[in-house]
């Protein structure tokens, strides 16, 4: 998803200005990539609790984690190791960045606010991966953050086409958590995890859900009153089949259907996946 929204940040620039530079293009993507890997590990590596005495993983199939160290397949210290790894390379890229003077000022503030982001989400003493807030730091990282890194690394200050885009694609990421987040709910619950829809429960999370992903589109909609070219943004409305689809499954649990949970997050990555995809095809083919 990252990837993805990087490349949709550079398709901006792209639309807006008709030309790419693909040095800041593969330093950015790189920076991004190392990045989020390393704290992937190092995330993996902290990413256990305390139940009544007793060491427990917090991973389940459906936090985000691989559980390849908790489950005892691979040592502990590797997790370390390959955050480390992941987060020297990111260094060395944004060294090369500032030698081939790819940075401005907005630039380099979102390089920080990232960093700062993913320091609270993944590590002690915040670490927030466990709570609405760091769901919410996420969101803005993935949907805010990224392309708009990927857009000013370009050479062009932010542009409000990037808020037209942003707002909508945070509403349906965070309905995305909710579906991912609804299998998990007992363990979650067990293992002392507060995500959001831990906090406000899982009836009223069922409902944010729906309200969240239709609401995405109709953000979508109000775009192009504010002027977010028809052009570009009409093929997003492709994946609402796909997105009425996720809201009807949703219903169906709500109304006590047994759960075909796969289905469901499968249903709701690709919802986003390809609003995402046909947003970044229009603005590199225009």
């Amino acid at each position: 998803m990252a990837v993805l929204l990087y490349i949709m940040g550079v398709g901006i620039d792209h639309y807006l200005n008709g030309q790419v530079n693909w040095l800041s293009f593969f330093l950015g993507l790189t920076w991004i990539v190392f990045l989020l890997l390393g704290f992937q590990y190092l995330r993996e590596y902290f990413d256990l609790g305390v139940v009544n005495g007793e060491v427990k993983w917090w991973h389940t199939p459906f936090s985000g984690g691989s559980g390849a160290i908790g489950t005892g397949r691979l040592p502990r210290q590797v997790a370390i190791w390959a955050g480390l790894i992941g987060l020297t390379v990111t260094a060395a890229v944004t060294a090369l960045m500032f030698q081939a003077q790819e940075l401005n000022l907005i630039g380099v503030m979102m390089l920080g606010l990232i960093l700062a982001g993913e320091l609270a989400f993944a590590l002690p003493p915040l670490r927030l991966v466990a709570s609405a807030y760091g769901e919410l730091i996420l969101s803005i990282i993935l949907v805010g953050l990224i392309p708009g890194l990927a857009y000013v690394l370009q050479g062009h200050d932010l542009h409000r086409l990037l808020i037209m885009v942003a707002f909508p694609l945070l509403f349906l990421f965070l309905g995305i958590l909710l579906a991912l987040e609804l299998p998990g709910y007992a363990s979650d619950l067990k293992y002392g995890k507060k995500p959001i829809i831990l906090r406000i429960g899982w009836q009223k999370g069922m409902l944010l859900h729906n309200i969240l992903v239709l609401g995405s589109f109709v953000l979508f909609g109000l775009a192009f009153v504010f002027g977010m070219p028809l052009s570009v943004g009409w093929p997003v409305f492709i994946a609402l089949p796909v997105a009425l689809f996720q809201i009807w499954m949703m219903n169906r649990i709500a109304e006590g259907a047994k759960p075909n949970w796969n289905l469901l997050a499968l249903s709701a990555v690709s919802t986003f996946g390809l609003t995402t995809y046909l947003l970044t095809f229009s603005f590199w083919i225009h």
